[in-house]
C-alpha cells in the first residue's frame, strides 16, 4: 500500500531535485504537506530557491499555481476575487482571485496587515471562500505554501497565533552548502535559467488522481496506541516545560499524527514508528511555542526546548 506511496514521493523528489540543488530536507517536507492535506510557512533569507521550489513542484505535479506577493497595501479581495457588475447582463459575477488554484504561493506573508493575513485563514482551515455572503470551494489539492524573511522585520506584521497555527509545518530553509552552491553556478553556466523552467523536460505526473490515491492511503497508516500516547505525552510536555510561555495546542498533537502518517508512507511503510514522530517534531512544533523573555535573554530557541523534551519523554518500545 505504502509503496505506492513512496514511489510516487521518489518521482517528485527526483524531478524536482533536476531544478533545485541540495535542499531534499525542505523539499521532503514540502511533499510532507502535500501528502497530510496541510499548509507549511517557508522561512529562509531571499535566494534560497523558495519561490523557484514551489513553481518546481506544480510543474511536475501538471497542477495550477498562483503567486501571491503579500504588500501593507494588499487587500482581502486581492487575494479571493469579488463580485464585478456585469452591465451587458445587468447581474453581478464573479471575478475569482489568486486564490483559486492548486499551489498558491503567499510570498512574504508576513508584509500584509492581520485584516488581509486573515482572508487565508477560512481557505486553509475549510477550504472554501465566502465571498459577499456566497460560499465558493476550492480545488481539491489546494495547498498554501508561505514564505517569510527571518532576517528583516521593518514594515512586517508577525503572524497572528491564530494563523500560524494553521499550518502544518515551519519548515527553515538554510543555505546551501560550498559543493551545492558551486552547482548551482555550473548549472547556470551549461544554460540552465530559472525563468524558463518550461525547457527543462521535467516529467509531470500524468494522472490528476494520483496525489489524491496518495492522500487516502495516507489516511490509513496504522498509529498504535503506544505511539499516539507518545505524540500526546510531547505535546503536553510542552505546556509543562519552564522556558515555554505557552505550549503546543492540540491541533499540535493532530499535525504531528497526520505528518508522521505521511512520512511513514513516504518510507515504504504503512506503520507509523517513533522514529517518524522525532523526525517531524521540530517542523510541527517550532512555530506552535512560545517563550518565556527569560528563555529568550538566555539565548534560548524553540529548537533547543524541543531538543530538551525529546530527551526527556520516553519513547515507546
Amino acid at each position: 500500500m505504502s509503496g505506492y506511496v513512496s514511489q510516487v514521493v521518489t518521482h517528485l523528489r527526483r524531478q524536482t531535485q533536476r531544478v533545485i540543488v541540495g535542499q531534499e530536507a525542505v523539499i521532503d517536507q514540502i511533499l510532507i504537506c502535500l501528502l497530510a492535506e496541510g499548509h507549511g510557512l517557508l522561512e529562509g533569507v531571499p535566494g534560497t530557491a523558495k519561490t523557484l521550489m514551489v513553481k518546481t513542484l506544480a510543474r511536475v505535479l501538471g497542477a495550477g499555481f498562483s503567486r501571491i506577493q503579500f504588500t501593507p497595501d494588499l487587500m482581502a479581495a486581492d487575494i479571493t476575487g469579488t463580485n464585478v457588475f456585469n452591465l451587458g447582463l445587468s447581474e453581478f459575477s464573479l471575478r475569482k482571485g489568486p486564490i483559486f488554484t492548486d499551489l498558491l504561493l503567499a510570498d512574504e506573508i508576513n508584509r500584509t496587515p492581520p485584516k488581509t493575513q486573515a482572508a487565508l485563514l477560512e481557505a486553509m482551515e475549510e477550504r472554501q471562500v465566502t465571498i459577499d455572503g456566497d460560499t465558493y470551494p476550492l480545488p481539491d489539492l489546494f495547498l498554501v505554501l508561505a514564505t517569510q524573511n527571518p532576517i528583516e522585520y521593518e514594515g512586517t506584521y508577525p503572524l497572528p497565533e491564530a494563523q500560524l497555527d494553521r499550518f502544518l509545518l515551519k519548515i527553515n530553509i538554510s543555505y546551501p552548502s560550498a559543493e551545492e552552491e558551486q552547482q548551482v553556478l555550473a548549472n547556470w553556466q551549461s544554460g540552465f535559467n530559472s525563468r524558463h523552467l518550461e525547457t527543462i523536460n521535467l516529467d509531470v505526473l500524468k494522472d490528476a488522481a494520483i496525489i489524491p490515491h496518495c492522500r487516502r492511503l495516507v489516511r490509513q497508516v496504522a498509529v498504535e496506541p503506544g505511539i499516539q500516547h507518545y505524540i500526546v505525552s510531547l505535546v503536553r510536555e510542552t505546556r509543562e516545560h519552564s522556558g515555554l510561555l505557552w505550549g503546543a495546542s492540540p491541533r499540535a498533537a493532530v499535525s504531528m499524527l497526520l505528518a508522521s502518517k505521511a512520512l511513514a508512507a513516504m518510507r515504504g511503510r504503512d506503520f507509523v514508528t517513533p522514529d517518524d514522530v522525532r523526525d517531524i517534531v521540530h517542523p510541527t512544533l517550532r512555530h506552535r511555542v512560545l517563550l518565556h523573555s527569560e528563555s529568550e535573554i538566555e539565548g534560548l530557541t524553540p529548537e533547543n526546548i524541543l531538543d530538551e523534551i525529546l530527551l526527556k519523554v520516553e519513547i515507546p518500545r
